[in-house]
């Protein structure tokens, strides 16, 4: 399906995550370890948040560079991600699901302030497209872009009051996904880790219908990691709340990754860190 990586904390280079480790997404673009497939070669993006201050900031909302070709190859992509330092971007590279490789079907997606990326799909979604598009609220329908399941996600939570309260927004979102599939005799409707921001805060979820959710993982508190590795001279470059969110760990370091519980959510953001059952709800 896809990889993606949510990184907030001390700004640094995007190049420092998609490039540098051991597996960093670039190399998980060709040898992905815990995806359904091994290559992600159908696109990519990269979108972030200027710092405070910055003269480039568009009033709070992020920026994003999207292309259709492999990752591993895109020479704009190495370039950029070593000019722009940012404390939280999203990086996405694509493995389709069955929907065109087109710009506008690469990951993250924006509206306003907020930014969304998606691994999984929506079980037939070719026979569910046109009544959960019919579910999204006109006023944002002109602001779909794209043909795939992972926007149309967005914009239904965006429907169900992503802005206000983006943990029952999500949850009312797959309930209504699961509710739709029921009705079309469809089981097992759902498959997704989702991050989504909007710009201070990400939140990042993990879920399936089956229980047999995509793998996620989040990086172990700085401070831990400091103690078991006194040596690593990187973890005394970073803040203490810097973290990052992954489909699949960066490296090897002992201690450095931790999974997300099935069915969960869990919070990025200023102060203390949360994770907490995710439960879907009727919309």
């Amino acid at each position: 399906m896809c990889r993606w990586l949510a990184y907030s904390g001390t700004p640094i280079l995007p190049m420092e995550l998609l490039y540098k480790p051991e597996h960093s997404l670039i190399d998980q673009s060709r040898h992905a370890r815990m995806g359904v497939e091994t290559t992600n070669g159908d696109g990519f993006g990269l979108g972030w948040y200027a710092e405070p201050g910055d003269p480039d900031q568009w009033d709070g909302q992020p920026a994003l560079f999207r292309g259709t070709s492999p990752a591993w190859s895109d020479v704009n992509l190495r370039e950029l991600s070593g000019r722009i330092h940012t404390g939280l971007f999203f990086a996405h590279i694509r493995a389709s699901t069955g929907s065109p490789v087109q710009q506008t079907n690469c990951h993250p997606f924006r509206h306003g302030r907020w930014m969304w990326m998606h691994n999984g799909a929506i079980a037939h979604f070719a026979e569910l497209h046109r009544e959960l598009l019919l579910a999204v609220d006109p006023s944002l329908y002109p602001s779909i872009q794209g043909s795939t399941d992972s926007e149309l996600m967005f914009y239904l939570s965006l429907t169900l009051g992503l802005e206000h309260d983006p943990v029952h927004a999500v949850e009312r979102m797959i309930g209504l996904v699961e509710q739709t599939a029921d009705k079309h005799g469809i089981p097992d409707a759902m498959q997704m880790t989702v991050a989504t921001s909007d710009g201070v805060r990400t939140w990042g979820f993990r879920y399936s219908t089956s229980r047999r959710s995509r793998s996620l993982f989040y990086s172990t508190d700085v401070n831990t990691l400091r103690r078991l590795h006194p040596d690593f001279a990187e973890l005394r470059e970073v803040s203490e709340d810097t973290r990052i969110v992954v489909s699949e760990p960066l490296g090897p370091l002992s201690g450095a990754w931790q999974a997300v519980p099935e069915s969960s959510y869990g919070v990025v953001q200023p102060g203390d860190d949360e994770i907490h059952p995710l439960v879907p709800r009727a919309a």
